[in-house]
């Protein structure tokens, strides 16, 4: 009897594996592909050269890079009434593109910051908002690759979508390691200073160039631009978003090679 048993439970969970419905199947670990990825942060820092306070966001900032590293990409956009364009014979960082965000975005003082573009933050509330948007998902993956050659700059930029999205593609163009004066909190000026992640040029226009991808898409981009005489290339490196009124979706950040 047991015997039989045995046998009758078998044959039915042949049977059993002879009909699953072809809905029903095994899918490979290969086929399944996600719906999201990790979002990058992208901080915005509205700063100027005469700005007393200014040095203490970029405090911040490092704190921040220590902490979350490549996922942090910080922008230091030299604009506003505190930003300076510099003399003849005094660096400025401040650039009319730089002036035409920050009243854009109707900032009213400095040192302030825009994270992934949800709204102006006073840098003492960077960290918060940081954290906050660091646990936040995105619809796209991003590459960016620059190359200079000939003093023209070559920047690639691809994307792949788990979603559909529309909007905004821009590149920027960052310096590293700029000596330049500052005037500091105690209110003298330093003219040793180091600025880094200086905008230095929008590529692709001051808003950049309209977007769109399916999900599923993989797209790729090409844009060139020759260099200033005054930018330094070894402290060159790009930085590639999209973003919408929703905010910047994803962001990336390369340096040139």
């Amino acid at each position: 009897m047991k015997k039989l048993l045995l046998i009758s439970i078998g044959v039915a969970l042949l049977a059993a594996c002879d009909h699953i419905a072809e809905g029903d199947q095994l899918i490979k670990v290969d086929d399944i592909q996600p719906v999201q990825t990790s979002k990058n942060v992208l901080l915005e820092d509205f700063t100027g050269q005469r700005c007393s306070n200014c040095p203490l966001g970029t405090q911040v900032i490092e704190q921040l890079k220590e902490s979350y590293g490549e996922r942090l990409i910080p922008v230091g956009i030299h604009s506003g009434p505190l930003g300076f364009k510099g003399t003849p014979t005094i660096k400025g960082l401040a650039t009319d593109t730089g002036d035409e965000y920050y009243n854009h975005w109707g900032l009213e003082y400095q040192p302030v910051g825009l994270v992934n573009r949800h709204g102006a933050v006073n840098y003492t509330d960077w960290a918060k908002a940081v954290r906050d948007e660091m646990s936040q998902q995105s619809c796209l993956t991003m590459s960016v690759s620059a190359t200079l050659a000939a003093n023209e700059l070559t920047v690639t930029v691809g994307e792949t979508a788990y979603a559909d999205f529309t909007g905004q593609l821009q590149v920027w163009l960052l310096e590293d390691g700029i000596t330049a004066i500052q005037t500091m909190p105690d209110g003298n000026n330093n003219r040793e200073y180091v600025h880094n992640h200086v905008f230095r040029a929008a590529l692709n226009g001051t808003w950049g160039q309209p977007f769109t991808i399916k999900k599923g898409d993989n797209l790729s981009q090409t844009i060139t631009q020759s260099l200033d005489a005054s930018w330094v290339s070894d402290n060159l490196s790009v930085v590639a978003f999209v973003y919408n009124d929703s905010g910047v979706e994803q962001c990336i950040h390369a340096e040139v090679q």
